[in-house]
């Protein structure tokens, strides 16, 4: 039976045009354009999301600049504290729905996106504390005269996020909940790929009492609305997670009024086995931390250094290990991987496995486009190659997806 179908589309999806969400209220493009996005795990299309541009994240920050000067500047500690611990309630409460949207939308196993319950609301709770608890200090003053110097901390202004599509909703309040909690306001460019989330949980926010324009979701192309939010005389902050080319780009816009910047980028991050590890552990250690979500993780372990001594036994291990994962519908239980995002993504990751053979890897497994049932979607098996060394592509460029690198270097 399809688990979708038994469990239904989320009332969320039964308008299939997305707007964006601003000052509180939907709003289509100013310039009527739309954007197509797909179901990773079908192919087909799952909705349409408004196609931002700079009019429209004008628009966005005009309203969030308004309630950060207006309704929500006279918020006390105390009462965004209480408001927070309401968004917990209300984030809790409607997570199911949170959830298969986000395995919906980019794919990951529902068992995986569910996963992410405890962790969110502890975060979000957390940081409604954090409301009450920052102060400021005084500092002894060696000028003549009674004098007290003191450190007063104050809320940014307006906050900009460009969030990615590999765990949306955990980005979201990456940057949203810290923003509430000290009183900034925000505008959020979601993912082009994964959209639906954000706006799901902008709406919620509203409906439970955040003033209008204290949450705004633009969506878009990062090169349209992305690039416009980053160059935005009137935003104070920008936060960004992504590729290191573009957070490149998003510094050199920060420069238009100095904003404060925080990136998050690419990664290539190591695993290293010795050969007195247990390797009942340590085989399905490293490579779930290589595959999990499908790879699509800035710190996955792609880089796995084995002691030579137990590399073949290592390998031999992680291709029967690798062969067991069960990669299919997001919506099937067993299931442990899904697809990749999308389409690109899997043309992307398909480049780099031609590469890593053409250079001289050895594939151990995987490397392949799944078929049969999993035809239409954005499959691959996860993906091991040994005898890598660090000239080789694979080895010093960032994947993004369920590709291993066992290596030979010394």
């Amino acid at each position: 039976m399809n688990n979708r179908t038994k469990a239904g589309q989320p009332q969320f999806l039964a308008d299939p045009n997305k707007q964006h969400f601003i000052d509180g209220t939907w709003r289509p493009s100013a310039s009527g354009e739309s954007i197509e996005t797909f179901n990773p795990a079908t192919g087909k299309v799952l909705t349409t999301l408004a196609r931002g541009r700079k009019e429209d994240v004008d628009a966005a920050v005009a309203a969030a600049r308004r309630a950060f000067e207006g309704p929500w500047s006279r918020f006390t500690p105390q009462q965004r504290m209480t408001l927070m611990m309401r968004v917990a309630e209300v984030v809790e409460k409607n997570f199911d729905e949170l959830a298969t949207l986000e395995s919906l939308d980019m794919g990951a196993p529902l068992a995986r996106t569910r996963g992410m319950k405890a962790g969110l609301l502890a975060m979000i709770r957390y940081l409604a504390a954090q409301a009450v608890s920052w102060t400021g200090s005084t500092i002894p003053n060696s000028l003549p005269g009674n004098v007290t110097t003191l450190t007063l901390k104050a809320p940014v202004g307006v906050v900009g996020g460009v969030i990615p599509w590999n765990g949306p909703l955990i980005s979201f309040w990456g940057i949203v909940g810290g923003a509430l909690a000290t009183g900034c306001t925000v505008v959020i460019k979601s993912a082009e790929d994964a959209s639906l989330t954000a706006l799901r949980t902008a709406e919620l926010l509203a409906e439970i009492g955040v003033p209008e324009g204290v949450v705004n979701v633009v969506t878009g192309l990062g090169a349209e609305a992305g690039a416009a939010l980053a160059a935005h005389p009137d935003v104070d902050r920008i936060a960004f997670t992504g590729s290191t080319a573009t957070g490149r780009e998003i510094v050199k816009a920060s420069t238009v009024n100095m904003k404060r910047v925080q990136v998050e980028l690419g990664g290539k991050s190591p695993d290293v086995i010795f050969a007195d590890a247990d390797l009942d552990k340590a085989v399905p250690g490293a490579a779930m931390g290589v595959f999990t979500n499908s790879g699509q993780i800035c710190s996955a372990g792609t880089r796995i250094f084995v002691q030579r001594t137990i590399q073949e036994e290592f390998l031999a291990r992680m291709v029967e290990f690798s062969k067991g994962i069960v990669v299919g519908d997001p919506f099937d239980p067993n299931v442990q991987l899904g697809p990749l995002v999308s389409q690109r993504q899997l043309e992307r990751v398909m480049h780099y496995v031609s590469v890593g053979g053409s250079e001289g890897a050895d594939l151990r497994t995987g490397g392949s486009r799944l078929g049969g049932d999993l035809a239409d979607g954005y499959f691959i098996a996860p993906t091991v190659f040994s005898n890598v060394h660090n000239d080789m592509t694979i080895a010093r460029e960032e994947i993004f997806g369920p590709v291993a690198s066992v290596r030979d270097d010394p």
